[in-house]
């Protein structure tokens, strides 16, 4: 039945491409669904000839050059760009790195949502954070951010003011209003810049993004030393008992 079946096939084919010489009648291309594009994944079904070998798959939704959290996730670029103080390009890959870390909807999107910062693993997050500061004496970094986030007791506003991200208006009233991005920010390392300055988070939408940033587990050790300092006042000079307000009685007499 097989044979008969394949027969068909073969004899139904044959007509038609007697059909389509004799009347002009393109065939459907052998193209229609399988598209080569260069890959290294064993589950392809991959043709081969004495010269080349071509790939083919089904066509892929994504490009075959995005990357995905899947694949190994390379901080060297990172590295080159705050090695050799270029702090702005380094700036623009930490925004990359971020949104690859944060999975395919974010790589698609192109920004991160900051629901999407519990995926980015602890690991990742502080090599990031560990390269900004190796290469700016400590000056720059994610945890160095959220020390200062902390002595301004979570305060934003104060935040940026202290880092830099905001400039004070020339009014009589006091007013800040944000620095414009990117010439109005601070793109070298020297004295007069803010700590905490680099790398940038944008908050022109919210604040919520760089709150889940500085709020994830990698950043959970990073404890205000304005904090500690309270903390410990309290526990040696706590309130005293009622009792200590009244001298104490004499019964030497």
């Amino acid at each position: 039945m097989t044979t008969h079946s394949l027969a068909s096939l073969h004899h139904q084919y044959s007509f038609l491409k007697r059909l389509s010489n004799s009347e002009s009648i393109p065939l459907p291309p052998s193209s229609l669904f399988l598209h080569p594009y260069p890959s290294s994944s064993s589950s392809s079904t991959t043709n081969t000839t004495s010269s080349t070998t071509t790939t083919f798959s089904l066509s892929p939704t994504t490009s075959s050059s995005t990357p995905t959290t899947s694949n190994p996730i390379s901080f060297d670029t990172l590295k080159h760009h705050l090695s050799t103080q270029n702090f702005f390009q380094a700036d623009e890959e930490t925004r990359r790195l971020l949104i690859v870390l944060a999975g395919e909807a974010a790589q698609k999107r192109r920004y991160v949502f900051f629901s999407e910062v519990q995926f980015i693993s602890e690991a990742d997050l502080k090599a990031i954070d560990e390269l900004w500061k190796q290469y700016s004496n400590n000056k720059f970094g994610y945890s160095v951010q959220k020390r200062l986030w902390q002595k301004a007791n979570k305060d934003f506003t104060k935040f940026f003011i202290e880092v830099g991200w905001m400039k004070k208006l020339d009014t009589e009233i006091e007013q800040y209003n944000y620095r414009a991005f990117p010439n109005e920010f601070t793109w070298e390392l020297n004295d007069e810049t803010p700590e905490g300055h680099l790398p940038l988070t944008n908050a022109l939408r919210g604040t919520q993004l760089l709150n889940s940033i500085l709020s994830h587990p990698a950043f959970e050790g990073e404890e205000d030393e304005k904090e500690a300092e309270v903390k410990g006042s309290l526990r040696d000079n706590g309130p005293k008992p009622l009792s200590s307000l009244f001298p104490k009685p004499d019964y030497s007499f």
